[in-house]
């Protein structure tokens, strides 16, 4: 057993982490807020702008089409421009659109304004991925990336949860006008910032290009169907605690906030990563997923339990997305900012279908059925994810097999 003089060396031996890191945090939570605010209000701001629910929505589509998009064709300069200055750029274009957001007039600009916002986040959420691992002390990337996560969970347990409360009290576009004072507040502190910067020369590929690297093409797959799954049935729930078990709006800022606390929990788990491979850790965690959707599908009428399995989803796709990041970069580090950029494409061209095919599954057979969609789509997840797993090991077996012959 270790006595107390070793134990404070040990700790005082561990890196600390970066002040740059918590200021990638707020960043995560200004962009977080924004695309996961509309769900919990999307009835109010509905009947403000005379559109359907399905319209609103759409929106939210827009914002998913415009981050893969940009994420696709313009995050391979993250790397030329170097991730700092490409954030802070970027930053500068979601403030335009979060303000267009506040002063939309109908639907159609909504939308418009929507893709703005989504165009700038392609290019910020790369750069701060990539910056996250680049600020991180030998050693300590997952637990660095983890604090970084855990900026969704700000915009989920202090974003949300208090738009909900400012949409009941001022209206839904002053929720628009506090993100976007948020941003600006995020933008100043990141511009005082002094963060050492290494841009490359020359101009690199676009994401894509990085398709052919081995596993990533698997990995990709199951990140599509993870997030279609989970933002689908995120941007359904607000409407069917709403209409479907007929509670105020006010009761949609505790879908965040379960959520949010439950993603910021897992942060106490980190322990487990380390005893556990990442290879296996990630099927595993997407099963449990799978699970708890089909819970949700069997007792979606009772809200406690709604409240209770938001919590357990965000513990689980905390480890989800650290996994899924952590198992990317590793694969090319010198290309992370061309992968967190196809990350980011694929993950938001997820919230692209799931919104729109959850739309539809939710609104021609109700929630209990889309939670079993969702549960589908996770299994699939969870097997291409094994699939890239199990050909990995295949193709190192079969090398082995040749240098032994």
């Amino acid at each position: 057993m270790m006595n107390d003089k070793q134990l404070e060396l040990q700790q005082a031996n561990r890196p600390s982490i970066p002040t740059a890191a918590y200021i990638l945090t707020l960043c995560v939570g200004v962009i977080g807020s924004n695309s996961l605010v509309l769900g919990p209000i999307a009835p109010e701001v509905a009947q403000t702008l005379h559109a359907s629910i399905a319209q609103v929505m759409f929106a939210s589509s827009a914002f998913g089409l415009g981050t893969a998009a940009s994420a696709l064709l313009l995050a391979h300069h993250i790397d030329r421009l170097g991730a700092y200055q490409a954030l802070k750029l970027s930053l500068l274009v979601l403030l335009v659109g979060l303000l267009l957001s506040a002063l939309s007039s109908n639907i159609a600009v909504l939308i418009f304004a929507q893709l703005v916002v989504g165009l700038a986040s392609g290019i910020a959420l790369p750069s701060i991925y990539s910056m996250a691992i680049s600020v991180a002390p030998m050693g300590s990337e997952s637990k660095t990336l983890s604090i970084v996560l855990t900026g969704w969970t700000l915009s989920m347990i202090a974003g949300v949860s208090l738009s909900v409360v400012i949409s009941e009290q001022l209206g839904w576009r002053a929720v628009y006008g506090a993100i976007t004072i948020l941003s600006m507040f995020a933008w100043y502190v990141l511009n005082r910032m002094r963060i050492s910067d290494s841009p490359i020369s020359h101009s690199t590929p676009p994401p894509i290009s990085v398709l052919h690297l081995k596993g990533i093409k698997s990995l990709l797959i199951c990140c599509w169907a993870f997030m279609a799954a989970f933002y689908g049935m995120y941007g359904i729930l607000g409407d069917y605690l709403h209409h479907g078990l007929k509670l105020p709006i006010i009761a949609n800022s505790l879908i965040a906030l379960f959520y949010g606390v439950g993603f910021g929990a897992a942060v106490l788990l980190d322990g487990l990563r380390s005893r556990v491979s990442t290879k296996k850790l990630l099927p595993i965690t997407l099963v449990v997923i799978a699970l708890v959707y089909l819970v949700v599908s069997l007792s979606g009428k009772s809200l406690g339990m709604i409240y209770t399995i938001l919590f357990v989803l965000g513990v689980a796709n905390h480890f989800a997305v650290n996994l899924l990041i952590t198992r990317l970069t590793a694969i090319k580090p010198d290309k992370k900012g061309s992968i967190m950029g196809l990350y980011s494409a694929v993950t938001y061209f997820g919230v692209f279908t799931g919104t729109s095919i959850f739309g539809l599954a939710y609104s021609q057979y109700g929630f209990a059925f889309a939670a079993l969609v969702a549960m589908a789509f996770t299994l699939f997840s969870a097997l291409a994810c094994c699939k890239g797993f199990y050909k990995a090991q295949c193709t190192r077996s079969s090398i082995f097999a040749k240098q032994r012959h």
